[in-house]
C-alpha cells in the first residue's frame, strides 16, 4: 500500500518547539514578530520611533512621537491574560498538533493550569480559528450534506424533530483532479429555503457548483449566483454514491475526532466553534509544520474575547 503522505507528516515535534518557544523570553520576541514583522508601528500615529518599557512582566512599547503605550498582548487573544506566554504557546501546539482535536481536560493536564482556565483557553483559541476560517469561501465544485449533531434525549423526539440535535451544512470543495480542498462545516437554524440562501451567500463564492441529494433547500444556492446539481438517491445509500464520497469521509472523520476527544460538550451553545476548529485543521493539514505559526498568527490578529462574550457564543444556534 502506498504511503500517504499527509498522514505521514512529521509535523513540530516537542523538542523542536521547546527549542523554538521554550523560554517566555522567546514567547515574547516570536509574537512582537508576528504583531509588527517589520518592526513596531504605533497603532494611534502609526510613527516606528519607541521606547521599551516593563509593566510588572509585561513589555510595553511606548511610542516617542505621542506618548501612547501598547502592551504586547494588547488588542490580541491574549489580551488581559495573566498567565505566561509560554503557557499560551504550549496551548497552541497541543491544539495545532492534535489531529482529532483536544479536549479542555486534556488540555488543562497538560498545561498545569485549572479546568475552567483550560476551558477558556481552548475556546478563544478556537474562536481565532473561526475568525481566520471566515476569510475564505468555497468555489468550484462544492459537494454539500445535511448533517447533525447531537442525538434524541430520553424521552424526547427521536430523528430530525430531536431537542438535542443541531443542524448544519458540510461543504467540501474539489481540485480540478476531484481531491478534497477545503471543508466547511456550519450550523443553520434549519434546512430551509431561506437558511440555505443566506448560508450560501456567506460561504460560497459565485459561479460554483454545488452538487447535493437533491433535498430542496439547497437549490436556494442559486441565490448566491451559483448552479446546483442534484443527484437522485433512488434508495441508495450516499456511501453508494461517488458524487458524495468526500462529504461523507468529512463528516465520518468529524464523528471519530468528535467521539474521540470529547465526551460531553454543549451542541446548542457551541457547536460552531467545534465545527469551525475541525475545519481549520483539516483546511491546513497539507503542512502540518506550520500549522503552530500559522495558529499563533490567527491567535495575534484576531481581537480580544473576554469570558462574557465567549460564554455568548453563536446566537444562531
Amino acid at each position: 500500500m502506498a504511503m500517504n503522505r499527509i498522514q505521514f507528516q512529521p509535523g513540530l515535534s516537542m523538542p523542536e518547539f521547546l527549542k523554538d518557544y521554550g523560554t517566555e523570553a522567546q514567547c515574547e520576541q516570536a509574537l512582537e514578530a508576528v504583531r509588527w514583522p517589520e518592526g513596531f508601528r504605533c497603532p494611534r500615529c502609526a510613527a516606528t520611533g519607541h521606547y521599551v518599557l516593563r509593566d510588572g512582566t509585561r513589555k510595553v512599547f511606548q511610542c516617542s512621537a505621542c506618548r501612547h503605550q501598547a502592551s504586547l498582548i494588547a488588542g490580541t487573544v491574549f489580551q488581559g491574560t495573566k498567565l505566561p506566554l509560554s503557557t499560551w504557546f504550549l496551548a497552541i501546539y497541543l491544539i495545532s498538533q492534535a489531529k482529532t482535536g483536544l479536549s479542555a481536560l486534556a488540555l488543562r493536564r497538560q498545561l498545569g493550569v485549572s479546568y475552567p482556565t483550560a476551558w477558556l483557553i481552548h475556546h478563544k483559541l478556537m474562536q481565532a480559528m473561526g475568525d481566520r476560517e471566515a476569510r475564505y469561501a468555497l468555489e468550484g465544485k462544492v459537494q454539500v450534506d445535511d448533517a447533525y449533531l447531537g442525538g434524541e434525549r430520553t424521552g424526547g423526539k427521536v430523528g430530525r424533530g430531536s431537542e438535542n440535535k443541531v443542524a448544519f451544512v458540510a461543504a467540501v470543495s474539489l481540485t480540478d483532479e476531484g481531491r478534497p480542498l477545503r471543508v466547511r462545516l456550519t450550523p443553520v437554524p434549519g434546512f430551509t429555503l431561506k437558511a440555505v440562501a443566506a448560508w450560501a451567500k456567506e460561504h460560497l463564492a459565485s459561479g460554483s457548483t454545488v452538487l447535493s441529494d437533491g433535498l430542496a433547500c439547497f437549490a436556494a444556492v442559486a441565490e448566491a449566483g451559483c448552479t446546483h446539481r442534484p443527484t437522485v438517491m433512488a434508495g441508495r445509500k450516499p456511501r453508494e454514491v461517488p458524487a458524495f464520497k468526500w462529504v461523507n469521509t468529512v463528516l465520518g472523520n468529524l464523528k471519530t475526532s468528535l467521539s474521540g476527544c470529547y465526551h460531553a460538550f454543549d451542541f446548542q451553545k457551541y457547536a460552531a466553534r467545534y465545527l469551525t476548529a475541525f475545519c481549520y485543521r483539516f483546511n491546513r493539514r497539507f503542512d502540518l509544520l506550520t500549522l503552530n505559526q500559522r495558529l499563533l498568527v490567527a491567535a495575534a490578529g484576531s481581537a480580544p474575547h473576554p469570558l462574557r462574550l465567549i460564554r455568548l457564543a453563536d446566537v444562531r444556534c
